[in-house]
C-alpha cells in the first residue's frame, strides 16, 4: 500500500509499505476523509517527538471498516467509523486506572503517527477496536467527522479537566481550532464568564459565536497584566 510518511525530521513523502495486520481484537480502515494537524507539522519540521524514519503520518480522520479480528463484537467490514486521534489499550493498568492516554506508558494512547504508522495511507490499523472506533450517526458529512477525530474533543477535554463549573471564570489562551473547541466546551459546561486570547478577526467572530464574552490581544502587552 501507498502512505504519506515522515521520511526523516523536516522530510516527507510517499512510500511503499505492507498492509497492516489485523489482530484479535483490531480492525483494519481505509480512510475516508483526513485532516492534516499542526501536530504532524511540529513532528517532521520540529522534531517534537524524535526523528522517526518512514513513519506513516496523520491522527485525524473517519474511516471504512474493511476487516475486524476475531473477537470484534461491535463493527463489521463496510461500516463508517470515527477514529479518535487517541487510541489506548483498554486493558493496561493505566487505562483502568482512568489515565488512557498513557496506557502503556507517558503519551503511549497517542500511537498513530507516534508509535506506529498513522491513517494517511490506503489503510491503516486501529488497536482495541471495540473501545477505538464509534459508527457515524446516519447523515453525518466526512467533512464533520473528520473534525470529531481531534480538534473537537481536544477542547472539550481541556475544559472537562479544567473542572469548569456554572458561573466560572474561564481563560483561553489562543483560539485556533482547538482553542475555539476550548470555548464551545466551558460556554456548554456553564462558565459565566470566557476569556479569550487571540488577535485574528475570524477566529474572535467564530470565539465570540461560541460563547467568548471578552478578549485580550497578547500584541498589545502581557495578558497577565
Amino acid at each position: 500500500m501507498k502512505g504519506y510518511a515522515m521520511l526523516k525530521i523536516g522530510e516527507t513523502g510517499w512510500i511503499e509499505k505492507d498492509r497492516p495486520v489485523c489482530g484479535p481484537i483490531d480492525a483494519i480502515c481505509r480512510p475516508l476523509a483526513v485532516a492534516i494537524c499542526t501536530s504532524d507539522i511540529h513532528t517532521v519540521y520540529e522534531g517534537a517527538i524524535g526523528d522517526r524514519h518512514d513513519m506513516i503520518l496523520g491522527h485525524e480522520c473517519c474511516a471504512e471498516v474493511v476487516e475486524v479480528g476475531s473477537e470484534v463484537k461491535d463493527f463489521k467490514p463496510g461500516d463508517k467509523v470515527l477514529v479518535p486521534a487517541i487510541t489506548p489499550d483498554w486493558n493496561s493498568l493505566e487505562a483502568q486506572a482512568g489515565f488512557s492516554m498513557h496506557s502503556g506508558g507517558m503519551l503511549a494512547g497517542w500511537k498513530f503517527s507516534n508509535f506506529k504508522d498513522g491513517v494517511f495511507g490506503e489503510y491503516f490499523h486501529v488497536n482495541d477496536a471495540d473501545g477505538n472506533l464509534a459508527l457515524m450517526p446516519e447523515g453525518m458529512s466526512l467533512a464533520d467527522a473528520c473534525m470529531l477525530s481531534d480538534m473537537v474533543p481536544t477542547g472539550f477535554h481541556a475544559a472537562e479537566q479544567a473542572d469548569v463549573q456554572f458561573g466560572d471564570t474561564v481563560l483561553v489562551i489562543g483560539i485556533g481550532p482547538v482553542g475555539l473547541m476550548a470555548v464551545a466546551g466551558a460556554n456548554l459546561r456553564g462558565a459565566s464568564r470566557i476569556i479569550a486570547v487571540g488577535t485574528r478577526p475570524v477566529c474572535v467572530e467564530a470565539a465570540k459565536k461560541y460563547g467568548a464574552t471578552d478578549f485580550i490581544s497578547y500584541k498589545n502587552g502581557s495578558i497577565s497584566d
